[in-house]
């Protein structure tokens, strides 16, 4: 997917790591703003990490992808869409509080059909999956484009949605029965 690596402290390199620190610290920032006690994350290896060590690995993370732009790209874009998912109900769910949040939406969710929940989350992830698709597509040949690596990290944000939607979905499940 990317060509040769960038040089560890090249311009190039630096302007990758401020980019990836700019979509890492947006989610991470977000997170806090919708969980400051990771109750709602809903990735489990986050929540296990905490605050700190999470903040370690993001920072490693960050170091390790500057070095290729197009994977830089895409974890960017990803990122910054994930921080726009936790903006849009975080100042619900610190009005509410996490752990009212948490029962307010378990309510609502025993009150739904799960077939009806199913279709929306597949549209709205299916939606969002097909706008990076399309820039895959037609970028499919410029795999150092930018356009295609926006696409990547579209795509990348529409599995982590459905995946830890439906992760939460099924450890909800399985401890009800």
């Amino acid at each position: 997917m990317n060509g040769d690596a960038l040089a560890f402290g090249s311009s190039a390199y630096l302007r990758m790591m401020a980019l990836l620190l700019l979509g890492r610290g947006a989610d991470f920032f977000s997170t806090w703003v919708a969980t400051p006690n990771l109750v709602l994350e809903g990735n489990p290896l986050a929540r296990k990490l905490g605050w700190k060590l999470g903040a370690l690995v993001n920072l490693a993370l960050c170091l390790g992808l500057a070095f290729w732009p197009t994977t830089a790209w895409a974890a960017a874009t990803a990122s910054l869409l994930v921080a726009a998912h936790n903006f849009h109900l975080a100042w619900l769910m610190r009005s509410m509080g996490e752990d009212a949040f948490r029962h307010w939406f378990l309510e609502r969710m025993a009150e739904s059909r799960l077939p009806i929940f199913l279709t929306c989350l597949l549209g709205e992830t299916g939606a969002t999956g097909l706008v990076g698709a399309a820039l895959l597509y037609y970028y499919r040949y410029q795999e150092d484009s930018m356009a295609f690596a926006i696409g990547c990290g579209i795509v990348a944000y529409a599995f982590i949605v459905l995946f830890y939607t439906l992760l939460s979905l099924w450890r909800r499940r399985r401890n009800q029965g």
